[in-house]
């Protein structure tokens, strides 16, 4: 088997919706411009408030992609 090296990058994902909104958000933008991705890991979920209320989800992702070289 190939030996392969993984790069791992955080992102936000926001949405006014939901938690899975936001997530999917982060990992569609990310794969307009990464290739191979791999697998994410939500690590941490808050909202943020206004008045009271809720404005937008967020979800915090781990998202680990095939590194191929460079910086």
């Amino acid at each position: 088997m190939a030996e392969n090296v993984y790069k791992v990058i955080e992102l936000v994902g926001t949405s006014t919706d939901s938690w899975e909104k936001a997530t999917a958000a982060a990992i569609n933008r990310a794969g307009k411009t990464l290739r191979d991705l791999r697998v994410a890991e939500v690590v941490k979920l808050d909202v943020q408030i206004k008045n009271g209320k809720i404005e937008a989800y967020r979800a915090r992702l781990s998202v680990s992609f095939k590194y191929e070289g460079g910086t």
